[in-house]
């Protein structure tokens, strides 16, 4: 009460530029989130993968960085709409940074196969980064260079802005849990 009264007693003597404010507990502001989005191959493991992990608050499988809209399953696998598999994840920043996102993308996939990932083939299995803003795209080009020592072939990850992100299939979500799958992420070789 005391101070809304000062702050109608500094209004009427004519500060105009008075702005109230709410005190709030840190359990009243609202969570930082932001979004990932990666591919590595078949998307389920790599959901499962992602999904599990502290400070992740959803995942979502599906398809992007290609030419058709909205497209299926059936689609994407014919190799001719240039969608690659990918896994959208929102993430809590305060839990979770994008670096260790990005590690835990690193050390899941072999990053040096063009457009394979163990037995699946295709550009629907290529190694992407769809960043969402300028540190983003920073932050995984900086992780690429770092990295680019460790392997003996060349990383063919590319890393590009998010284009639209369209959801697959309920049925592919959560796929692996669904059905009792415990992972499907390929091992990575040595020094690969």
């Amino acid at each position: 009460m005391e101070t809304r009264a000062r702050l109608a007693s500094q209004a009427a003597n004519g500060n105009k530029r008075v702005v109230a404010r709410r005190e709030q507990s840190h359990h009243d502001l609202p969570m930082q989130m932001e979004k990932a989005t990666f591919g590595a191959g078949c998307f389920w493991g790599v959901e499962e993968t992602f999904r599990n992990l502290k400070g992740v608050l959803s995942t979502s499988v599906g398809y992007a960085g290609g030419r058709k809209e909205n497209p299926t399953y059936q689609d994407v696998c014919t190799d001719k709409t240039g969608h690659a598999e990918v896994v959208e994840v929102e993430f809590d920043p305060s839990q979770i940074s994008y670096d260790e996102l990005l590690n835990v993308f690193w050390s899941n996939h072999n990053p040096t196969t063009l457009n394979r990932q163990g037995p699946d083939v295709g550009t629907q299995y290529r190694s992407v980064i769809f960043t969402h803003s300028t540190e983003q795209e920073r932050a995984a080009r900086a992780k690429k260079e770092a990295l680019a020592a460790r392997f003996k072939r060349p990383i063919v990850t590319s890393i590009e802005p998010a284009p639209a992100f369209w959801r697959a299939e309920e049925y592919h979500q959560r796929y692996n849990e669904k059905n009792g799958m415990p992972s499907c992420h390929v091992q990575m070789p040595e020094g690969a």
